[in-house]
């Protein structure tokens, strides 16, 4: 089967609703944030079309229920296939719509394509159980067992820092299930995620399957709102903000709600740990995506023994975190989403200035010093590392999802541990440590949803449960943990005539 290649032009004419796809209200510009350049228009839909495809997903559901469990692995597999014949195309097009570095797209692709076939694989593993319905007198002679259903319909929300990929996870699983789905993508980032539903709407066409198994609609808060308050959504999988993601909850209830939010994310730092390796974490953790990565480094806390060498060797190092245009393949830093990204970034950083905190590290240009970096655009944030920053500080306290590091020093890992959890969020953390008792009382002790011993808290493994605790969020995504949400059990119970 060959896919033909759709032009952005012509994708931005119609949005992928129902089995044909049905014009846009509008179209919206969509800029390169390195330079403002416009890459292509959006179709944008409204509170109307996400109506229609919530009803054109409801009356495919039967059809995608029914489909078995081979069909609906060689489904997966095949799009895995397409998707993997693509993936520099789909590179190209993250560069240019989300203004990541090439490395970090090129990255994001890979996992895509593992998401993919870790779903395809799990299709085979959605088994139920038996139940011992004789343990209870009045079940005597029963037998029971439970197998597990697709919800309904889902609804996914997906942020802008990963588009591709976060769809993936969404879309994936839902298939998986046996669940329609109907993807909202950021407005800032609708295009790659238009050309990923296009091509799986090819791929279900060819396995003899309702393209409106799965559906996207670009737009607003009101086609959010229209999405999340529907009865007909049986799940609402959002990745994104707390704020909205509360919002969300709120609005979906009482259906379930997969939320994965945000978080300020920790790292401590042990006085027997390896110096170097914590450091290179720093610069490899706290950078990438340009800082715009839920568990990217944003605290880190450091052993009293360790603190000033550990800050030396980081300061000395940040030189090294290449600024620029991001298709250059040196590049690791380049400007954030949009203006209201660096404005609001560029304030925590200067209150918390304001407040006694000073800067460590910072590659900025200064007074005398040409800014090489390629670009005059207002959104780049430089690299920056700051220490003292008061905890009540947003630059502490809240997620700053861009290249900003804070620094902190405390005299035991008890301390440490303590300090981290002082927050709203728990996402992931990382400590570095040589020592067992130290790695494993961060492990039982911090608040979060995964912690990595001497690695990035941003390591993520596709396969792995992934989720939060507190303002972070609830639910776990990861195929297999993703394919569970979607899901209900169903039990059978039979007394034999």
């Amino acid at each position: 089967m060959t896919i033909a290649q759709p032009s952005l032009e012509l994708l931005g004419q119609s949005l992928p609703i129902g089995e044909s796809g049905v014009r846009a209200t509008a179209q919206a510009d969509i800029r390169f944030p390195f330079d403002g350049s416009i890459i292509g228009k959006a179709p944008v839909g409204d509170a109307a079309s996400a109506s229609l495809a919530m009803a054109e997903a409801a009356a495919v559901l039967p059809a995608m229920a029914a489909a078995g469990t081979g069909k609906r692995r060689a489904l997966l597999m095949d799009i895995q296939d397409k998707l993997s014949a693509r993936s520099e195309e789909f590179a190209r097009l993250l560069v240019l719509e989300t203004g990541k570095p090439i490395l970090d797209c090129a990255v994001e692709m890979a996992r895509t394509l593992t998401t993919w076939t870790a779903a395809a694989e799990e299709v085979s593993r959605t088994t139920g159980e038996t139940v011992p319905l004789d343990l209870q007198p009045l079940g005597e002679g029963m037998l029971g067992y439970y197998t597990r259903r697709p919800a309904g319909v889902v609804v996914g929300i997906a942020g802008f820092n990963y588009p591709v990929l976060l769809a993936t996870h969404k879309i994936a699983p839902a298939l998986a299930a046996g669940c329609p789905i109907v993807i909202k993508p950021s407005p800032d980032t609708p295009l790659a995620t238009l050309l990923l539903v296009e091509l799986i709407r090819d791929v279900l066409a060819a396995h003899d399957l309702p393209r409106a198994a799965v559906q996207m609609v670009n737009g607003g808060v009101d086609v959010g709102e229209a999405l999340v308050g529907d009865s007909r959504a049986a799940v609402v999988s959002f990745t994104g903000s707390a704020a909205v993601g509360h919002q969300i909850a709120r609005a979906a209830a009482p259906r379930k709600t997969v939320l994965e939010l945000g978080s300020n994310t920790g790292l401590i730092v042990d006085n027997d740990a390896d110096v170097d390796a914590a450091v290179d974490a720093v610069i490899r953790g706290g950078f990438y995506a340009n800082g715009q990565a839920c568990i990217s480094v944003q605290r880190v806390v450091l052993l009293t023994g360790i603190a000033e060498e550990f800050t030396n060797k980081l300061a000395s190092r940040i030189p090294e975190v290449v600024v620029g245009d991001p298709r250059n393949p040196a590049t690791r830093v380049a400007p954030v989403i949009n203006s209201a990204s660096a404005v609001r970034i560029t304030s925590w950083v200067a209150e918390a200035l304001t407040q006694g905190a000073w800067i460590v590290a910072t590659n900025s240009p200064v007074d005398g010093v040409s800014d090489d970096s390629g670009t005059d655009s207002e959104s780049l944030i430089y690299p920056t590392v700051l220490a003292n920053v008061p905890h009540s500080s947003p630059l502490w306290c809240q997620e700053i999802f861009g290249p900003v590091v804070a620094l902190e020093t405390v005299d035991s890992m008890e301390a440490a541990i303590e300090l981290v959890n002082d927050s709203r969020y728990g996402l992931q953390a990382s400590v570095f440590t040589r020592s067992l008792k130290s790695a494993f009382a961060a492990i039982n002790g911090l608040d979060v949803g995964g912690v990595v011993v001497n690695e990035i808290p941003g390591f993520r493994s596709d396969i792995m449960p992934y989720g939060g605790v507190k303002d972070s969020g609830v639910g776990r995504e990861g195929p297999r943990w993703a394919i569970e949400e979607f899901t209900t059990t169903r039990m059978a119970m039979i007394r034999p005539a």
